[in-house]
């Protein structure tokens, strides 16, 4: 079965297609496809944008996708722009009745 592997980090992108035998699992592909980073979790491995285990079972054509790990918090990056942007403050404005 022919399975993809991609790895994305911002400066470049690796894609890899490895051949695997049925039963073939995520650490299977990942070892052959060169692309493992060291000290890989399962918070950073998914196929097809869903989060799986190293041991998961894997299908013909199924994409294995190697996350980066987050540069920020997404709760602390919302809470600044919250507090640069409030919702529902705008600028007061004189309107003239005619």
């Amino acid at each position: 079965m022919r399975i993809e592997v991609v790895l994305a980090f911002a400066e470049a992108q690796h894609c890899v297609i490895v051949d695997l035998p049925e039963g073939a699992t995520v650490a299977d592909a990942l070892a052959a496809s060169g692309l493992a980073m060291s000290g890989i979790d399962d918070e950073q491995i998914g196929v097809w944008n869903r989060r799986v285990t190293l041991a998961a079972v894997l299908r013909d054509a199924d994409r294995v996708e190697l996350y980066r790990p987050a540069v920020a918090d997404p709760k602390q990056a919302r809470r600044t722009r919250a507090e640069r942007n409030p919702v529902g403050v705008q600028a007061k404005r004189k309107f003239s009745r005619s």
